[in-house]
């Protein structure tokens, strides 16, 4: 998912910005700019994409059994 050929352009994981705070980046071409924004000179940083968080396990919710077959 962080290498797809085909990603929405946002200022967040862009090469040319660094997150000032999660909702503004500075950029090296525009200055500050909304994380949400995106430009023509768009370049990916696979670097800088943050994945989204996996779901947590609740060890209460299930027993020894279910995980045997």
């Amino acid at each position: 998912m962080l290498f797809l050929k085909k990603i929405e352009p946002s200022c967040s994981y862009c090469a040319s910005g660094s997150r000032i705070s999660d909702t503004d980046v500075a950029c090296l071409r525009r200055g500050i700019v909304s994380a949400q924004g995106a430009c023509r000179k768009f370049k990916y940083d696979p670097l800088k994409r943050e994945p989204p968080h996996t779901a947590n396990l609740d060890p209460e919710k299930y027993t020894q059994e279910d995980f045997s077959l």
